[in-house]
């Protein structure tokens, strides 16, 4: 009898690819270890000028420290408490009222965070609402989720921020689905580089506020690279005060970039609500997302990253290490700037940071064209988000000029 065959595979789930960053990272990493001079501009990881992981020493030091019981034991599931507690201090130090109407879930990392936000702020089916250049992961957490995206026009006809294209796709989206999810990656965002002015803060705000009059608005403030760049990230959250009690304010929290630590996935989401019943409830509906997601986060992790935060002598020489990276990746962001204007290259303005993008019709085929020259960085592609992603963390200063050649 013949075999029918079968795919137990549902279809949904046909056609799944490989994340395309990682994959470009490993093809750039083949190469070089077939010998060719190869520049990988592609990860969002931090390396030194000799192309290794650039670590902060007392950050690794504390992991080390860990006591193994710590490692092998269950951490209770919405996070360690101290952690949790340590977290919100450290993200609401200049905000009090923020801090005062906290509660935080811990994530593994960012991308956890992310994830919470989008399966508990949104139905099934329905869409989160970014800028049109974006994270590409931030689609692939929410299509495994069972969401979308949609997005609004990143950069106007001046190259600022389009905050009248984001009131227009906030409407459309409340009158589709009745609430807005809006993610914002800033400072530093990825993958661009643009950091917002503070007037364009004030006008975001008035954007959410007027729209949280028609339905409920959520803003998720993705600050992952937050650390690296020209403004203090506590004085930026600060600024998000007056939403309270109008807009649920949440923040995708991440050790991996702060502290260099990207494989200790250690991360929270913490949400601000002056409403004691609902903050009671988002909390507890974070700990039941957690459970039926991967139940514990890292229990050892977290109480590396508490020590981190609230030893202030350990705390004082995180900051000291971390200025020496940020000197280091700043001296690569003035090289490139200078480098880029005098070919002529089109980029938003590039303050600090791991990424910049380089605008480019064709950014598939430019793409390509510079793998054979062994220069490696990732296409994007959209109707209003043509470019190519460059991660300056990972480039040596001294290939800046080589880079830049290839894009031009």
């Amino acid at each position: 009898m013949e075999r029918i065959p079968m795919n137990h595979l549902i279809p949904s789930q046909h056609g799944r690819q490989d994340d395309p960053i990682f994959a470009l990272n490993r093809e750039a990493t083949r190469q070089r270890e077939k010998g060719d001079a190869v520049i990988n501009a592609t990860l969002g990881a931090l390396l030194d000028d000799d192309g290794k992981l650039a670590v902060l020493p007392t950050a690794a030091r504390v992991v080390h420290e860990v006591k193994t019981v710590d490692w092998a034991t269950y951490a209770p599931i919405a996070g360690n408490p101290d952690f949790l507690r340590a977290v919100i201090a450290e993200a609401f130090a200049e905000a009090h009222e923020l801090r005062e109407t906290a509660v935080a879930s811990a994530t593994p990392g960012g991308s956890g965070a992310l994830h919470h936000a989008i399966t508990n702020f949104l139905d099934p089916g329905q869409s989160l609402l970014t800028s049109s250049f974006y994270w590409g992961p931030y689609q692939t957490i929410a299509d495994a989720a069972g969401r979308g995206i949609a997005t609004f026009r990143m950069f106007d006809g001046a190259g600022k921020l389009d905050l009248e294209d984001l009131d227009r796709r906030m409407g459309e989206q409340i009158r589709a689905q009745g609430r807005a999810l809006v993610f914002i990656n800033d400072p530093c965002h990825n993958p661009t580089g643009y950091s917002m002015r503070p007037g364009e803060w004030d006008q975001l705000m008035g954007v959410l506020v007027r729209q949280a009059e028609r339905a409920p608005v959520a803003l998720l403030l993705d600050m992952a690279y937050a650390a690296y760049g020209s403004k203090s990230p506590r004085a930026l959250v600060k600024q998000l005060t007056p939403l309270l009690g109008k807009v649920l304010v949440l923040v995708a929290w991440t050790a991996s970039k702060t502290f260099t630590h990207y494989g200790l996935r250690v991360g929270a989401l913490l949400a601000c609500t002056p409403d004691d019943q609902e903050r009671a409830e988002i909390g507890n509906a974070l700990t039941y997302a957690s459970r039926g997601t991967w139940s514990n986060c890292n229990r050892g992790g977290q109480t590396a990253i508490t020590r981190l935060l609230t030893d202030p002598a350990l705390a004082e020489a995180c900051d000291a290490e971390r200025a020496k990276l940020r000197l280091m990746l700043q001296g690569r962001v003035e090289a490139f700037n200078a480098a880029a204007a005098a070919r002529g290259l089109r980029f938003p303005p590039y303050e600090g940071g791991f990424f910049v993008t380089v605008f480019h019709g064709d950014p598939e085929a430019k793409a390509a064209k510079m793998r054979q020259q062994g220069v490696f960085v990732v296409p994007q592609v959209g109707p209003e988000a043509n470019g190519l992603r460059v991660g300056l963390c990972a480039v040596a200063e001294r290939d800046i000029v080589r880079l830049v050649d290839a894009l031009a």
